[in-house]
């Protein structure tokens, strides 16, 4: 994982920052539809996303931002 981050840390801009909000993002679509439709296992499924989308949108801009940050005050 860390690699991962390191390889979008080198992208200029937000972009790697904007990844677990989209993963949410579909898996609230995902969530929103299944309840529509009373589909019970894609409502669940979009819940499951959408929460591992949010954390992992916390988690990459924990890693990104805040990591290099706390990195330059350690010194």
């Amino acid at each position: 994982m860390h690699r991962l981050l390191a390889f979008l840390d080198k992208e200029d801009g937000h972009a790697p920052i904007l990844i677990g909000p989209l993963i949410g993002a579909v898996g609230a679509v995902l969530l929103g539809v299944g309840a529509g439709n009373d589909n019970d296992g894609l409502a669940i499924a979009g819940g499951i996303v959408l929460a591992v989308g949010l954390l992992g949108g916390a988690f990459i801009r924990h890693m990104t931002m805040d990591w290099e940050m706390f990195r330059r005050t350690e010194k």
